[in-house]
């Protein structure tokens, strides 16, 4: 019984450890940087954009992809996060970034991934000069996946994460709301 007892609390340790999050994106309260990216999928489809100057005050939701790391789990978390965002403020939008990844291969693969996912509210864009994402952004090579909730163009929280699921999409819901409401 003890033994059996001993074994359940080390996988409960384990999966805890193996959910540990890292860090990673700029600090709540700081200024959105410039974020100059080639727009695959949205409103500016084949154009390079700077995002915090498109977006300006409006809330917004960066999601930086690790394109290594990118599974299943991470596509619900952003179809799940693009569906809620517009019941929290009508002109709040997700801003997906492919960090890394080959450039012809990246432009192939997230219209695929729009096509299936659907995107309604959510743009999809490219960096892959490289892996450590734009400048000013403080991405961790280590997370497989960065949100970074904003308004008004300030970081209202950082999210980093080495595994994710649709779960995950309370918290940063939470976050946004919380940032339009100040």
């Amino acid at each position: 019984m003890i033994r059996t007892a001993l074994i359940g609390l080390m996988l409960v340790l384990v999966v805890s450890v193996s959910r540990a999050d890292v860090e990673s994106g700029p600090k709540a309260g700081e200024k959105i940087a410039e974020l100059k990216v080639t727009n695959v999928v949205g409103e500016f489809e084949g154009k390079e954009v700077d995002f915090a100057k498109e977006r300006k005050d409006a809330p917004t939701v960066y999601i930086f992809v690790n394109a290594d790391k990118f599974d299943r789990p991470m596509a619900r978390l952003m179809k799940v996060l693009d569906g809620k965002i517009a019941g929290i403020d009508e002109k709040a939008h997700v801003v997906i970034v492919w960090i890394g990844g080959e450039e012809d291969a990246v432009k192939k693969r997230l219209p695929a991934i729009n096509m299936s996912l659907k995107f309604e509210k959510s743009s999809m864009s490219m960096y892959t000069a490289d892996k450590t994402g734009p400048n000013g952004w403080g991405l961790n090579t280590d997370a497989h996946l960065t949100v970074v909730v904003a308004n008004k163009a300030k970081v209202a929280k950082s999210f980093a994460y080495s595994t994710v699921n649709e779960t995950d999409e309370k918290a940063v819901s939470e976050a946004l709301k919380k940032a339009v409401t100040k």
